[in-house]
């Protein structure tokens, strides 16, 4: 099928890696020439390079999207090279502690909570605010954000971590009113329990302290009934989340507005 995509130009934040790196690979594939973002360079610039190995254009924008400066160097380096017809925003951190999981209500700090919601929510706005104006003088664009289930179906642990997933998709239906007759859109692709390379130590940590198996087959199958239960029986994978992604980002989503596409293999449970 035919994205229609070919020509178009998209940054995707944090995508020097897991599933970001998925995106722009894909996009890329679709004749989209891609602008990779990271922090560090190295990295990004070997997933640049794998692209425009592959035969797609890939440029580089480096940058913390945690200060305004960071954001405004970003931003330059994308659109260096012409307008930006898409703009996903990915980057984020999954949580405060590593490989052991999510800090709790008592050992969350309200300093946690606001590092978190600076690198979860208002690097995405920092973006929103420096590239969607040039999207609606233009009348068409992309913004997509990546969510998470958490933000409906908010878990114990980690509440700083499933609040800053709750405002992303608060504020993207709020842009999409913003946006109405523009000819841009702004939408949520959710993701389950997603095995990436941020998230794969952390399930082999829980596997060894709760004896889920020891080949990643057993590993992977009782991680995913502890806990993601879905209607699969496995976690997802990074390019599943690229595929919505690109659907949001063509021309043939024009109908859609304000919405929620989950890609978690029924572990949220609604019939809305």
């Amino acid at each position: 099928m035919d994205l229609r995509l070919a020509g178009k130009r998209a940054l995707v934040t944090g995508s020097s890696s897991g599933i970001g790196e998925a995106i722009v690979k894909l996009l890329a594939a679709e004749g989209v020439v891609v602008v990779v973002h990271g922090r560090n360079e190295s990295r990004a610039n070997a997933v640049a390079e794998a692209i425009r190995a592959g035969g797609g254009k890939a440029e580089l924008a480096l940058g913390d999207l945690t200060t305004d400066a960071g954001a405004d160097a970003v931003a330059a380096a994308a659109l260096a090279g012409g307008p930006l017809d898409i703009l996903v925003n990915n980057a984020g951190v999954f949580n405060n502690v590593g490989v052991v999981g999510f800090l709790s209500w008592t050992e969350a700090t309200a300093a946690d909570w606001a590092q978190i919601y600076n690198s979860n929510v208002i690097s995405g706005v920092r973006m929103i605010q420096r590239l969607v104006p040039q999207m609606r003088e233009r009348h068409w664009g992309r913004v997509i954000q990546i969510g998470g289930g958490l933000s409906q179906q908010p878990q114990a642990g980690g509440p700083d971590y499933n609040a800053s997933l709750a405002a992303r998709h608060n504020f993207a239906v709020s842009l999409a009113r913003e946006l109405k007759d523009t000819g841009v859109t702004s939408n949520v692709v959710s993701p389950g329990a997603i095995l990436a390379e941020a998230t794969r130590p952390m399930f082999t940590h829980l596997a060894q302290v709760h004896g889920w198996g020891e080949t990643w087959e057993e590993i992977e199958y009782n991680a995913t009934q502890n806990i993601a239960p879905n209607d699969v029986g496995r976690f997802g994978r990074p390019e599943e989340i690229a595929a919505a992604v690109a659907y949001l980002a063509s021309p043939i989503a024009d109908y859609v507005s304000g919405a929620t596409i989950r890609v978690d293999g029924g572990t949220i449970r609604s019939v809305i």
